[in-house]
């Protein structure tokens, strides 16, 4: 069962600007119960999970499995893990995202959606992607 991992919670407790001692308040579970979890002495059960989840604003999938981790495929293709939104709609990206890339602070990127399938994607501007976009866009 290695793709059971509760490693993130305390990722997902800071991330929410909570203490344990809030988090065991609002979940009903004590403040020592959440340390352990956050240490890996414990796990928590099905029930606080359920309640841990709606709290942080995810899901138990999410909240659990091992899917949150930079993972990379060998083929040039990664996931990086999960950010949140912040109230002013800005994301942080993973450092481990922005040194593959060489993302630094003043680059430009550019944001494309697609509303019928969910997904937004971010490319940095220059090299690569952009100079192939900009000979396509040319051509028209």
């Amino acid at each position: 069962m290695d793709s059971i991992d509760f490693s993130r919670l305390k990722m997902f407790r800071t991330n929410s600007g909570l203490t344990q001692e809030e988090v065991a308040e609002r979940i009903g579970v004590s403040r020592q119960a959440v340390a352990k979890w956050e240490r890996g002495e414990s796990v928590p059960d099905i029930d606080s999970c359920m309640k841990l989840a709606e709290l942080y604003g995810t899901t138990v999938d999410l909240l659990v499995r091992n899917i949150g981790k930079q993972m990379h495929t060998g083929d040039g293709k990664h996931i990086f893990g999960l950010t949140r939104v912040n109230s002013k709609g800005q994301v942080t990206l993973p450092s481990s995202c922005r040194k593959v890339f060489g993302i630094k602070p003043g680059d430009i990127m550019l944001v494309l959606g697609d509303e019928e399938k969910g997904g937004i994607a971010m490319v940095k501007m220059g090299g690569g992607f952009m100079d192939e976009l900009g000979k396509l866009v040319s051509k028209k």
